[in-house]
């Protein structure tokens, strides 16, 4: 496994080793022993989600303020932009962004920490998207920031306005947001 560190030291991009052949490929998805030794990272996954978007949906950005989810996320079918926002108060790197391509075809994970805001817009037609989180889904917890917030400025790769749930229509800004200390 490679561990490819971004502007936000926290959040990492791993790529696993992929065997493949003629026949097609082989790949370790997830193992514990090796995540925690490549990236110093020791939180327990305790649950798997799987997702699937349409082509300009915008998932996020979410986080939960009580019970905070660290994410490690990959795509199976499809193409995403990936992005993490630093949303602890007392971080060097708070207000800040970092994004990531994920497709079937790079196999590439994101790791986004727990402190974290998160969300992705599907690039391609479809796209089935599987993360591993570190703490249980707490919906009474779940918050959203606007996800075209001008503060954050975030560069979705956009063509169209993209596809949103009722909730993150409405979500605050970075200013107006819960936040983490």
């Amino acid at each position: 496994m490679k561990v490819i560190p971004t502007k936000i030291k926290d959040v990492l991009i791993v790529e696993p080793q992929v065997f493949g052949d003629d026949r097609g490929f082989f790949l370790e998805s997830f193992n514990a022993e090796k995540f925690a030794s490549a990236t110093g990272v020791n939180l327990d996954f305790i649950q798997d989600n799987h997702s699937r978007s349409s082509k300009n949906v915008l998932r996020g950005l979410h986080y939960q303020i009580k019970q905070p989810q660290g994410k490690l996320v990959r795509v199976v079918v499809g193409e995403v932009l990936d992005v993490a926002v630093d949303i602890r108060k007392s971080s060097a790197t708070f207000g800040q962004w970092v994004s990531c391509l994920l497709s079937a075809e790079n196999k590439r994970q994101f790791w986004v920490p727990p402190g974290f805001a998160h969300g992705f817009v599907t690039l391609s037609d479809s796209a089935d998207f599987l993360y591993k989180t570190t703490n249980y889904y707490a919906p009474e917890h779940e918050r959203s920031l606007l996800w075209n917030d001008p503060e954050l400025a975030i560069d979705w790769q956009l063509k169209d306005t993209p596809t949103l749930s009722a909730k993150d229509q409405v979500a605050p800004t970075l200013k107006n947001a819960d936040l983490f200390d």
